[in-house]
């Protein structure tokens, strides 16, 4: 079977954390988490980075960071991964959502106003599988209506819009290091800013929210902290990041290549304005090719090739429509687009440790089931 993804590991992953293990430093102290934050700040073009344990958390930190709580909306793609709506409902505040765009798979600019009342607070993008949101014209609406902007950055790791880094480009980034992320730390997340005082909120509230004398707390907090065990791999991934990056993007062409003549098969979009990190190669199963999305993948399984399925649109999901919590979106709405994405979507095996002859494989097997 060729897995869709699997951590390349083979840096100084192993060296760092039996240092942690030696020096007994495997918690939540300890000078990999400094370290590992500094550079992956440094790596997103920001001033400040901090670690916490995921990146569901780490949209969670981001909001309350920013103030946003009950009471306040927050506008969000509808095709995401559930964790970007969940953040939003931890925070008390309500997802509000908008449908994406065929050009980027993002979501979509131009449906942005209409969703704006007075209780929006926030407009949260997700640079969907490595592809950049197409970020200047939700700049302008966020500043015309005085919103924050959220980057969910999770599956963008050196993703790039108009040359500056996925995660740079709003008040604050957020990104996950889940196994199957670019960069990884197993499990693991990063709040980025260039704001000092959202990233000391941020940095706070990892920590219950501990201040002097120690067991003294003004402010609800959590415990969102990252270990220095995670922080050593994060560290020995930083110290090849542009090579994890470029692997996923030399996977892309070679897929691209052989994929783009294929009736029935669309490959995954790439403005001229963005650099695509492609974290999983995405493509959409057309009715020319003669299979449904669920038919091919069940088939590519049969013959040693793993995919995974693009996500469902928040307002498909049953917890949200048959469920009465006001902090819940509205899924009442229509959106085409997600819809279709869902209907049509796929990954096909992206790790960086593919090899030319494995999506040679791949393609060919895709090939060969066509109708």
């Amino acid at each position: 079977m060729i897995p869709v993804c699997e951590p390349i590991l083979d840096g100084k992953e192993l060296e760092y954390v039996t240092d942690c293990v030696k020096t007994t430093w495997i918690s939540s102290n300890g000078k990999y988490i400094p370290l590992f934050e500094e550079k992956f700040a440094e790596f997103c073009q920001t001033k400040y980075g901090v670690a916490c344990n995921n990146g569901t958390t780490a949209i969670h930190l981001a909001l309350e960071s920013l103030g946003i709580g009950k009471g306040d909306e927050v506008i969000i793609p509808t095709f995401t991964m559930i964790a970007t709506c969940n953040a939003v409902i931890y925070s008390g505040a309500k997802p509000v959502l908008v449908d994406s765009e065929m050009e980027t798979w993002n979501m979509d600019p131009e449906v942005i106003e209409e969703k704006i009342t007075p209780k929006t607070k926030a407009i949260l993008v997700v640079h969907t599988y490595g592809h950049p949101v197409d970020m200047d014209p939700i700049l302008e609406i966020a500043k015309k209506h005085n919103l924050f902007v959220i980057e969910d950055a999770a599956e963008a790791h050196g993703g790039e819009y108009k040359g500056k880094r996925c995660g740079s480009l709003g008040d604050v980034g957020c990104f996950s290091f889940y196994s199957n992320k670019i960069i990884t730390t197993g499990e693991g997340g990063m709040v980025v800013t260039n704001n000092e005082e959202y990233a000391g909120k941020a940095r706070l509230l990892r920590n219950h929210a501990f201040s002097k004398p120690r067991f003294i707390h003004h402010e609800l907090g959590y415990n969102y902290r990252i270990t220095n065990i995670q922080a050593a791999i994060g560290l020995a991934q930083m110290e090849q990041a542009e090579y994890l990056v470029n692997r996923r993007i030399e996977n892309a062409k070679k897929y691209n290549s052989l994929l783009k003549d294929v009736e029935g098969v669309t490959i995954p979009p790439e403005k001229d304005w963005a650099k695509n990190v492609y974290w999983m190669y995405s493509i959409l199963i057309e009715d020319e090719f003669g299979l449904s999305k669920d038919e091919m993948m069940e088939k590519l399984k049969e013959k040693g090739v793993d995919t995974r399925s693009f996500f469902y649109g928040m307002h498909q999901q049953p917890i949200f429509k048959n469920g009465n919590d006001e902090r819940f979106p509205d899924c009442t709405g229509l959106y085409p687009v997600a819809d279709e994405f869902s209907q049509k979507g796929l990954y096909l095996p992206s790790s960086g440790k593919l090899t030319n002859k494995e999506i040679e494989t791949v393609v060919a097997t895709i090939k060969s089931l066509k109708g």
